[in-house]
């Protein structure tokens, strides 16, 4: 058993924020390997998976992005996971629009989902870094992630997903390596290799 979560803010409200790109690549993963409808549970909407001969429970706190922890330790501790079977997707302000890093542990950078996840689970489960780009300055990220994509980037977030889902087992499989090279190769196959970095902080 595994628990692929994304991170978000629930509501239409948020839907297309660029914090919400863990929803994203949730939905889509949820779509691709046709899972269980989503339904409410641990305090988020989960439904069910099977990646490969892997089980998997994908779980999208309800709880807003700060408190993402309270619903990812809950279900956590119901099926008994490990961290190490814990996989958060995530906005990522330090990597460029389009691309994916999988690391394990490590600082939270700031981020607030991340923080209470670390809160509840503690420090080593497996996160994958979707990059959205840093607007430049420390005072416009609040603004900048709460707001929603742009028609021009929707292109890449949409393969972006894609790339997730496709290639979903890899991670079921612990082989984060062949997962994140294997999104990597699909992005630059898609033209997506050159997306423009918005920001000096944001890296490859």
């Amino acid at each position: 058993m595994l628990i692929f979560a994304g991170l978000g803010n629930p509501g239409s409200r948020y839907a297309g924020n660029r914090h919400n790109i863990g929803f994203m690549a949730l939905d889509e993963i949820a779509r691709r390997h046709r899972a269980s409808p989503w339904r409410a549970r641990f305090q988020a909407q989960a439904c069910e998976a099977t990646l490969g001969t892997e089980k998997v429970i994908l779980l999208k706190p309800q709880t807003y992005m700060n408190e993402s922890g309270r619903a990812i330790g809950e279900a956590a501790r119901f099926f008994k996971v490990e961290p190490a079977d814990v996989i958060v997707f995530h906005d990522e302000l330090d990597l460029a629009p389009a691309k994916l890093r999988v690391k394990i542990g490590g600082g939270n950078a700031g981020h607030n989902g991340l923080r209470s996840t670390t809160a509840a689970i503690g420090n080593d489960y497996r996160r994958v870094r979707l990059g959205i780009g840093h607007p430049g300055l420390k005072e416009l990220v609040h603004a900048y992630v709460l707001n929603d994509f742009g028609k021009a980037e929707l292109p890449w977030v949409e393969d972006l997903c894609t790339a997730c889902a496709d290639n979903a087992e890899l991670l079921a499989k612990h082989d984060d390596a062949g997962f994140q090279n294997k999104v990597h190769l699909f992005m630059d196959a898609r033209g997506h290799a050159a997306v423009k970095r918005l920001g000096e902080k944001a890296t490859d």
